[in-house]
Parts: structure tokens; sequence; C-alpha cells
């Protein structure tokens, strides 16, 4: 059971390495925290592959529009769940506060599933896809009162 509470500790680390470098505007150190051949999918449906792209993208935008941004921790904590000793899956939230927000519109927040790998005793991401969270529409909310007054 140790080795479990090891490897938990190794990704709770590896995602605050994540989150340091997006506070510094690193895409080099942003980056690291992938497998060279990663998937990145963005909010918005972007796929970067590998962590060249990874690295280029995001210090392009922290040289411009996200400069002096940070990544918030959202309002659950992370999940976190082996698949095999080598694989596991982690679901967290958070928002990226801009330079001139107090703090980050609710808007903003997002979910992330991120696919993590051990290779050589060290823990990388290999896929990550970001979504934004949105609360559900009159469609889903019908359905949701439809399917209770039926229960």
């Amino acid at each position: 059971m140790i080795g479990i509470q090891e490897d938990r500790q190794a990704i709770q680390t590896l995602l605050a390495s994540l989150s340091k470098a997006w506070g510094e505007g690193s895409g080099r150190a942003y980056a690291e925290c992938f497998t060279e051949e990663a998937d990145y999918v963005t909010f918005n449906g972007q796929h970067l592959k590998g962590r060249r792209a990874i690295d280029e993208v995001h210090q392009e935008l922290w040289n411009g529009v996200l400069r002096d941004s940070k990544l918030v921790a959202g309002p659950t904590p992370t999940e976190l769940r082996f698949l095999t000793p080598e694989l596991a899956i982690a679901h967290a939230t958070g928002a990226v506060q801009l330079r001139f927000h107090k703090k980050p519109p609710t808007s903003r927040f997002s979910i992330n599933t991120n696919v993590l790998i051990k290779q050589n005793g060290e823990w990388k991401i290999s896929a990550f896809h970001n979504c934004r969270i949105q609360k559900p529409g009159w469609i889903q909310r019908l359905m949701m009162r439809l399917k209770s007054k039926s229960s």
C-alpha cells in the first residue's frame, strides 16, 4: 500500500508543478509535465500533439493574452484513480485567473481529464482534455424535471 501513497503524492507534486509553471509563464516547464508524445485538448477543442506544441502554444499565450495569469483550483478536489500501477486517471477542476481579475469568474471554471503514465519511475501526463463547466441548458433541465416526476 505504501507504493500507492507514494504514487499519489508524486502525481499531486506533478500537478502542483504544472500550476507553478503556469504561474511562471514557462512553456518549457509546463510541457515537461507531459510525455514527449502527449495529446492535449484545450477547452475550445484545439488538439496539440507532443511536448513541443504544448510548450510553443502556451508560451505564445503567456507572452500575450495570458501574461501574468495563474491557475486557481476549483471547488472540488482532484479525483485520482489508478487503472494499473503505472496508469492513472485524474479529474481536476480549476480556472485561469487573468491578471486583472481579483478572482476568476465562474464562467471560466473547467474540468479536465488527465491520463497519467509512470515511465522509468516518473509520472507524466500522456493525455489531457479540458472542457468548460456549464450549467444544464433548458432542455436538460426540462428532461430532469420530467424524469423526477415519473420516478
